[in-house]
């Protein structure tokens, strides 16, 4: 038997699940914004009291790792990562991309690659690019969305375009072989899989240690002061 917390802040979508045995027993999540900050506090509590239970009755806590937003995993990990302390419950961490795949994958019947893309603000996106069985056809990295991106790729086989990246690429990339599915967002129903698979395995994190994976590194932004 295996319970476990999934948190997913990875997005402006604020999701926690718990599962047992890689079946979803309940969900909250929010896609209204980044209030991740006020929300998932209450919604792990909120998660845990319905449910009758205590962080002490999970055998792990998983969080999805990103790349995603900057101050969305700061605050998912955190959190995670101070259920796993107080608890003394091992950490799983899965990444967002693959889990975006992944669920993609499980509904689809014909042979394609699949390409989860998360906004990464301007004409750029985190991407990468996973066969049906999940396998890395191309490692995550950030992609300047410029004409005609992936040709290569799509001269071999159909690509599955999806998340809340994939409308960039969509406004240049004309190709018959590529397919763009809407309505793909990040939750933390969708990680219950790819975490039942590490726990069941013992693929945990070191909880002391562990950071989430930005891919790019924070720039801060100072507004220009307006001169008299």
């Amino acid at each position: 038997m295996a319970l476990i917390l999934n948190i997913d802040t990875s997005t402006d979508v604020c999701s926690v699940a718990i599962a047992r045995d890689g079946n979803l027993i309940a969900l909250k999540e929010n896609d209204e914004g980044f209030n991740h900050s006020t929300l998932l506090g209450v919604y792990v509590d909120d998660l845990l009291k319905e449910n009758d239970l205590t962080a002490n009755d999970l055998d792990a806590v998983a969080v999805s790792m990103g790349p995603g937003s900057y101050t969305g995993l700061r605050i998912g990990v955190s959190l995670a990562k101070g259920i796993c302390f107080g608890a003394g419950k091992p950490l799983i961490a899965v990444s967002t991309l693959a889990v975006l795949a992944n669920a993609v994958a499980q509904r689809e019947g014909e042979e394609f690659f699949y390409c989860p893309m998360i906004d990464a603000r301007r004409m750029e996106v985190y991407t990468a690019i996973y066969d049906r069985e999940g396998n890395v056809v191309r490692d995550i990295h950030a992609e300047v969305i410029e004409e005609n991106p992936f040709a290569d790729l799509l001269s071999a086989r159909k690509v599955l375009f999806f998340g809340n990246g994939s409308d960039k690429v969509k406004e240049v990339l004309k190709h018959p072989n590529a397919v763009f599915i809407n309505g793909v967002s990040t939750s933390a129903a969708n990680m219950i899989g790819l975490a039942q698979q590490q726990f069941e395995i013992g693929k945990f994190e070191d909880v002391a240690y562990f950071e989430p994976f930005y891919l790019k590194d924070f720039v801060a932004t100072v507004p220009k002061r307006k001169v008299l």
